[in-house]
């Protein structure tokens, strides 16, 4: 059932295009005797439920700084997203660890059919991202201490609503991330810049890389079964079809063949 919400109009930063993820294997155990599997089992379930034992980057409470928004309607084609997308971080140690064949890539990658772009940028510039070899997921590299923003850009003729999560949680509230929760808009080939968890309509609490026991989701919620991992919901708009004004789109998919011709 579709419903009028208010969103809310994001500050939208021009910058230049670029072309821009994977759990770690479970734990296995060897050479255990009857009876020492529940014993393991438990030890290793401990480790990982204890936010202090687990190694890696998540994301932590950062300063707090300006970032405005207004309030603008905006009206949901449907209440499922037209498409989502995931991206996974952590330090350089840990990604070697998460993927084990990597291929450095660009820092923008597409989603929801390529109606956006987006990829996360450090104080320097988009940080190092990789593709994973035979899964095509994408992982991030950042620093301890560092901050991050994550960029969105529309590439599409009409207004978008993005939904954006960080470590499991929403952007705008803190809890747990829902595609029926608001998002930021974001007009037409212009960027997004979200740069932390709202703390009102005016200022965000920066988005830092930290260890996983520093991390915002343990310290508020005592939950880090979904740190390390950055997602979008990707809306259009109810009445308005994002690809209209899209000539060489039309273009090139008239002038595409159903065999290839021969030299």
């Amino acid at each position: 059932m579709k419903r009028d919400h208010l969103r809310l109009l994001a500050g939208l930063i021009a910058i230049t295009g670029l072309y821009s993820c994977a759990p770690a294997p479970n734990p296995v155990t060897n050479g255990l005797r009857s009876g020492d599997s529940a014993d393991s089992r438990n030890s290793i379930d401990a480790i990982l439920n204890n936010p202090a034992e687990r190694p890696g980057l998540a994301t932590g409470w950062g300063r707090e700084k300006a970032s405005s928004i207004t309030n603008q309607s905006f009206v949901r084609a449907s209440s499922k997203p037209a498409g989502t997308d995931v991206i996974y971080y952590n330090n350089k140690n840990g990604i070697e660890a998460m993927s084990g064949n990597s291929v450095r890539v660009g820092a923008m990658q597409s989603a929801a059919g390529n109606l956006v772009e987006w990829g996360v940028k450090g104080r320097g510039g988009f940080l190092t991202t990789y593709k994973e070899g035979g899964y095509g997921r994408r992982l991030v590299a950042g620093d301890s201490g560092s901050t991050y923003t994550i960029v969105v850009h529309n590439r599409s003729k009409s207004t978008l609503e993005i939904v954006a999560s960080v470590d499991g949680l929403d952007v705008f509230d803190g809890k747990s991330a829902s595609f029926s929760k608001r998002g930021y808009l974001v007009n037409p080939g212009s960027t997004l810049e979200i740069d932390g968890f709202r703390t009102s309509n005016d200022t965000v609490a920066a988005f830092k890389f930290s260890s996983v026991a520093n991390s915002y989701a343990n310290l508020r919620h005592g939950d880090t079964r979904n740190v390390g991992v950055l997602g979008i919901a990707v809306f259009t708009q109810k009445g308005v079809n994002p690809w209209t004004w899209m000539p060489e789109e039309v273009r090139r998919r008239d002038q595409a063949q159903p065999f290839a011709q021969a030299p």
